[in-house]
């Protein structure tokens, strides 16, 4: 049972790096193969299709770029620190970034959009979970009395998010890490102006 857990993961493991490197029509079942050395009938052994193994594929890079982003959490003391963790574990997204290939979520929402409804879904709901996990910060940066009050909660959460995605796309696109940077010292600034001002 623990050798056939250790193969299922190795599955998962790999094939992760090759989506979110090649994307999900780029990567056939053939690639798959290939990457793990297990062969096609080994593959169907534990997964049913390529979309189930797409799906634990998601989940598994999300995980670790989500482990990632709350380590960098854990050296903040500030609402602020930890909203720009989210961006600051991709500052070197063309050379290091938290997964290979990039952002999972974006990767995957830019593949999927109306063409695979399950990717698609599977997606969403991450974008989801981290909004909801930005809004939280942001909620309690205002309790604490670290943000102003009043503060759209959803809408600067939207607007972090939208910063990040938009950065690590750019930098991608061009292989310059500037954008990226860019947009951490931009949405820096704009925190800091969304902060309680003390004497």
């Amino acid at each position: 049972m623990q050798k056939g857990e250790n193969t299922r993961k190795h599955i998962i493991a790999k094939s992760a790096e090759l989506f979110n490197q090649r994307g999900y029509a780029g990567s056939s079942l053939s690639d798959i193969t290939k990457l793990t050395g297990i062969k096609k009938g080994g593959i169907y052994r534990y997964f049913a299709s390529k979309d189930e193994i797409a799906v634990e594929a998601f989940h598994y890079a999300g995980g670790i770029v989500n482990q990632s982003i709350s380590e960098a959490m854990e050296q903040e003391t500030t609402a602020m620190g930890r909203l720009l963790s989210f961006l600051r574990v991709y500052a070197n997204v063309v050379e290091a970034p938290p997964f290979a290939g990039g952002c999972p979520l974006l990767n995957l929402a830019t593949e999927s959009d109306d063409s695979h409804p399950l990717l698609r879904d599977k997606a969403h709901q991450g974008m989801e979970r981290t909004l909801g996990a930005m809004k939280q910060i942001i909620s309690e940066g205002m309790e604490s009395g670290e943000f102003k009050a009043g503060l759209d909660v959803d809408a600067l959460a939207t607007f972090t998010l939208s910063v990040m995605e938009g950065g690590i796309m750019l930098s991608k696109l061009e292989g310059d890490n500037r954008h990226i940077q860019m947009n951490i010292e931009s949405l820096t600034t704009y925190l800091q102006g969304m902060c309680m001002r003390t004497s």
